[in-house]
């Protein structure tokens, strides 16, 4: 067990700047030994999270950075751009491994797998494209959502597929089904755009919304188990704590707030000094670390 939620406080922010336009998007390697980040100025860059020293900056994509992500290895890291592709990176050298093409519009969100060995991406065409991340190409394209694709999410088991959408609904993808059967559930409820959806390690599916809230589900019936209120703005962003007990929004009202999964109730609000929080997650420790973007820099606390 890891210091309990209630107990979080803020501590020093540290400011990674570099960037010549504003910050879209931000993820951590899984020992938070670095953070990668991605900018309308067109470029990814890398920094060292204990010293902020920028580690490199990378170039080639010919639009706005939508997003980055680390693989669970740490080896490698991808972003997707509005250059309608996604890049995919080693990072021991920085050296550009893919350049993957296929969808038709920005893409919006990219994540690796929990294996580290497929890539999920979203995009403005309504689609979700699966791609074999050692040989670049596509393996799988997930239709049926009527507005763009902006949060993804693997479960944990590689069981599930979770995708939301500006069409207001979180579908749930099955992989490798043992019938072979492509099977999707659709998950409505929701009142505006999903913005995150990311499942906890015993397989529970969290999504968070433009609506203000986040809402709870269990991933094998479909059924809506809670829904999150207190948010006074859009929520942008989730994570489970590392035993699933707990999860965390931030939201653009300038807050992070920590919900107790069982009861459905918000145990802490942490305020003041968050702006508008575009990324949350807990440390292997249960520490929470939320970053802010929209300018030029990003922080943490």
């Amino acid at each position: 067990m890891f210091k309990g939620p209630r107990e979080l406080s803020q501590v020093d922010l540290t400011k990674f700047a570099g960037h010549k336009d504003e910050v879209n998007c931000v993820a951590f390697s899984v020992d938070f030994e670095f953070v990668v980040t991605g900018s309308d100025d067109q470029r990814v860059r890398v920094f060292n999270c204990k010293t902020g020293e920028l580690v490199c900056k990378l170039k080639g994509h010919t639009g706005a950075i939508k997003s980055v992500a680390v693989s669970p290895d740490s080896k490698y890291f991808a972003s997707g751009s509005y250059d309608k592709t996604v890049r995919v990176w080693r990072t021991r050298d920085a050296a550009l491994m893919h350049e993957l093409s296929g969808h038709s519009k920005s893409v919006e969100v990219v994540v690796f797998s929990p294996d580290g060995q497929y890539l999920a991406s979203g995009s403005w065409d309504r689609t979700a494209i699966l791609w074999d991340r050692e040989r670049g190409v596509p393996v799988r394209i997930f239709v049926g959502h009527e507005g763009l694709v902006q949060s993804i999410a693997f479960s944990q088991d590689g069981r599930w597929l979770a995708t939301g959408s500006w069409d207001f609904t979180v579908r749930l993808w099955t992989l490798n089904s043992p019938d072979g059967v492509d099977k999707v559930t659709v998950l409505a409820g929701h009142r505006g755009n999903i913005r995150s959806v990311v499942f906890s390690k015993d397989g529970m599916l969290a999504s968070g919304s433009w609506d203000k809230t986040v809402r709870l589900w269990n991933p094998r019936n479909g059924q809506p188990l809670h829904v999150l209120e207190g948010h006074e703005g859009w929520v942008q962003a989730l994570a489970f704590s590392p035993d699933g007990i707990y999860v965390a929004s931030a939201g653009d009202d300038e807050s992070v707030r920590i919900w107790d999964v069982a009861e459905g109730t918000c145990i802490n609000v942490l305020e003041g000094r968050t702006d508008v929080a575009q990324h949350c997650a807990f440390t292997a420790g249960g520490a929470l670390i939320a970053s802010g973007a929209w300018g030029t820099s990003m922080t943490l606390t």
